[in-house]
Parts: C-alpha cells; sequence; structure tokens
C-alpha cells in the first residue's frame, strides 16, 4: 500500500502569516522612527550670507538740484532788408561764423544813388534862392531904414529868407536819407554770430521787411541755457543768489554721461509757473568749444551749496520698504545685521546724506541685501572669495563744482 503525506493545517499557515506581517511592520516603523531621529539631530543651521560692506563717515556732500534745460542763445536776429530792390551779391556761405558789421548782401543801389543827385540839385537850387533872398533882404533894410519902402514889404522879405533857410534844411535832409538809403543797399550782420540756410538768391527782388528775410543769425558764443526748479527749492536758491554768491551750473548731454560745459546762474524768472509749480531759471556759459547747440536739450546740474561734516553712506546701502528707508547694519561681531530706520538727505548718486539712524563709524551692507532679513547671520566677502570687500571710507572731502568744463 502507497502512504499519504501529512496534511498542512490551512489555519495555522494563516496565524503564521499575519504574525510575520505584523513584525516587519512594526520593523519598519522604528527604522523610519529612528531615520527621522536621527535627521532631526543632525540638521544643520542655513550658512551665513556672504556680503559686502561699507562704514559710515563724516564727508562734504554738494547739494545738487537737477532739471532738463533747453540750450537758448543770446541773440537770434532775422535780417530784413529795409528798402526795396534787386539783390545783386550774397557775401556769407551757409553755416558761416560772421562778426558784427561783416558784409552779408548787397542791394543795387543805383536808383538811391540818383536820388541822392537829385536832393543834392534842389539843395543848391534853394541855397541860390537863399543868396537872392538875403541879398534883396540887406537891401530892402537901407531902404527900410530911410521909410522908402512900406514896412510891409520889409517884414515880408525877412519871411521869404527864413523860409529858403527852411527849404535847404529839408534839402540836408534829403539827402541824408537818399546816403542812408544808399548804406541799407550794403547789408552787414547787426550782430556776431552763425549764419543759417541761405533764404533769398540773388537776382531775387526783396521789398522792405520782406520775410523770410535774408539770412538768420544765431549767437553762440556765449550762450545760455533755461531751466526750471520747483517751488520748494526756489527760496534756498534766491538765498544764495540775492547774498551775490555765485550759483555754478553744468550742462550735461542727454545720456548724463558726459558734460558739455561749465557756467553761472545770472537770471531767475518773475513768474511762477502755476500749471507746474516751477520757476525758470537762466545761466550763462562762454559755450568756446560751441559744445552747446542753439535749442539742444541739455541736463543741467544747479550747484545750490555744499552741506560741510555730515554723515555719508554709500547709495546702494539705502533700502526702501515698509518701514522707510533703512539699511541692514552689521553688529559688532561683524557676523549678522539688523534693520535700522534712517532718514536720509541729499544724494548724488555714489553716496547719500543720512540724517538720522546712524553714526559715523556704523558697518552698513553694500551688496548681497536682497537675501537678508533682521538678524540674518552673514560673513564679510574678502578679496579672495569676491568682488565685494568691506569697503575703505573714500574720501568724502567733496570740492566745490569748478567753473571749467571737466570733460
Amino acid at each position: 500500500m502507497q502512504e499519504t503525506a501529512p496534511q498542512v493545517n490551512p489555519p495555522k499557515i494563516r496565524r503564521f502569516i499575519r504574525w510575520l506581517s505584523a513584525i516587519i511592520l512594526i520593523a519598519l516603523g522604528v527604522a523610519v522612527w529612528m531615520h527621522t531621529r536621527h535627521s532631526g539631530t543632525t540638521k544643520h543651521s542655513p550658512s551665513a550670507q556672504a556680503v559686502g560692506v561699507a562704514m559710515a563717515t563724516n564727508g562734504d556732500m554738494p547739494e545738487i538740484l537737477k532739471a532738463l534745460g533747453t540750450v537758448i542763445p543770446v541773440n537770434t536776429v532775422t535780417v530784413l532788408p529795409q528798402l526795396s530792390g534787386y539783390l545783386t551779391e550774397v557775401g556769407y556761405r551757409e553755416g558761416q561764423m560772421v562778426e558784427k558789421g561783416q558784409f552779408l548782401a548787397q542791394i543795387d543801389a543805383r536808383q538811391y544813388e540818383i536820388t541822392l543827385q537829385q536832393a543834392h540839385a534842389q539843395l543848391a537850387k534853394d541855397q541860390a534862392a537863399l543868396a537872392q533872398a538875403e541879398a534883396d533882404l540887406q537891401r530892402y533894410a537901407l531902404l527900410n531904414e530911410r521909410k522908402s519902402i512900406a514896412p510891409q514889404t520889409f517884414a515880408d522879405q525877412q519871411f521869404l529868407v527864413k523860409q529858403q533857410q527852411a527849404s535847404i534844411k529839408a534839402d540836408q535832409a534829403a539827402i541824408a536819407q537818399a546816403k542812408l538809403n544808399i548804406s541799407l543797399c550794403h547789408i552787414t550782420a547787426p550782430v556776431s554770430g552763425r549764419v543759417g540756410l541761405r533764404l533769398v538768391d540773388p537776382g531775387n527782388y526783396v521789398t522792405a521787411s520782406s520775410q523770410p528775410g535774408i539770412v538768420v543769425i544765431t549767437s553762440i558764443k556765449p550762450t545760455t541755457v533755461e531751466f526750471n526748479v520747483p517751488q520748494a527749492s526756489l527760496s534756498r536758491v534766491m538765498q544764495r543768489f540775492n547774498a551775490g554768491n555765485p550759483l555754478s551750473v553744468a550742462a550735461f548731454n542727454g545720456e548724463n554721461s558726459k558734460q558739455l560745459a561749465s557756467g553761472v546762474l545770472y537770471a531767475i524768472g518773475n513768474q511762477m509757473a502755476t500749471s507746474t509749480g516751477t520757476i525758470t531759471l537762466r545761466a550763462r556759459f562762454a559755450n568756446d568749444d560751441e559744445a552747446l547747440f542753439p535749442n539742444d536739450f541739455v541736463n543741467v546740474q544747479l550747484h545750490v551749496d555744499t552741506l560741510r561734516n555730515v554723515l555719508l553712506v554709500p547709495t546702494a546701502a539705502v533700502q526702501s520698504g515698509a518701514p522707510g528707508n533703512f539699511v541692514f547694519l552689521v553688529n559688532a561681531g561683524r557676523n549678522a545685521v539688523s534693520v535700522r530706520t534712517v532718514t536720509t538727505g541729499p544724494a548724488d548718486g555714489i553716496s547719500t546724506v543720512i540724517t538720522q539712524g546712524l553714526a559715523a563709524g556704523d558697518m552698513v551692507v553694500v551688496d548681497g541685501v536682497d537675501r537678508l532679513s533682521e538678524g540674518a547671520s552673514v560673513k564679510l566677502q574678502d578679496k579672495a572669495s569676491g568682488p565685494v570687500t568691506e569697503q575703505a571710507p573714500k574720501d568724502t572731502k567733496r570740492a566745490d563744482m569748478a567753473a571749467a568744463p571737466s570733460r
């Protein structure tokens, strides 16, 4: 007979599998707990942020008003003919620099020369008539003394002499007018400057005060620049201007990258523009190099005053946010920063005046501020680790703006 294999009890197998599964789950849970606990105890604190810093120092700060200005020539003259005639000659080149009194154009003067000859002839005729009247007056005077003629006849002759004398004066005036007309045919420059494009060619008939004229002359050297300053700054400007202190003005190109010329404020307007709340000022520039072109737009910097011995920090250190203007102040240990609210004054793009909130010697962050917050850990970058270093105080002695161009 064949032996049968022993049968396994299914309930026992199922209990064994359940116990084994429970033991595996418990083991996994313990392993996860141990791993989590180990990770929590070994977690590192965030690394310190590398920053560049600078020190607040005392120095001088120029008080500058910036504005957009327009180059306005001292003189812009349209040369018009003062009498009629054919234009026979033009004596200038377009764009040429001319001096006052220099020849510009010629009008045909022959008709005015004829008028002068006629005036001379009339003068000679009236002089002869006067001589005859004076001779008759002398004879009438003798006869009047002898009572040989009526007194009325003698008086009439006296009046006739006076009439002839007046006619001579009229003739002399006519001669002067004719000479003036001849001189006006020779047109000269009334001012010095640069002539523009030619407006009329030789051969054309021109009339008195005919438009557009013969030529336009614009003064180049010297020239002026007009610009506006706000009402709030006017009192400060007037105080210095009325005290007789020359206020220097610098003109820069449109990109503010190059100084074109230096001048002096010489005139202040007499009315405030109610629509803009500004007043117009005018500065004079020698413009020897002709860097300022008429009607060109320039950026103007008016040097009102220089603030002496004020607290300065780099402009990059000043931030704006919910608390207002603030800086990140480095603590004494140089390993953390705190937010310090400050009150700012004038700035020149490089440095900013701090009127409240800091003291000389305080160290502020100028680079790497975008990831900082109150109490953040920092480390100062050295020269080997980055481009930004702990900046030594720059020379903060600001000289007043020079009158000569710096470019």
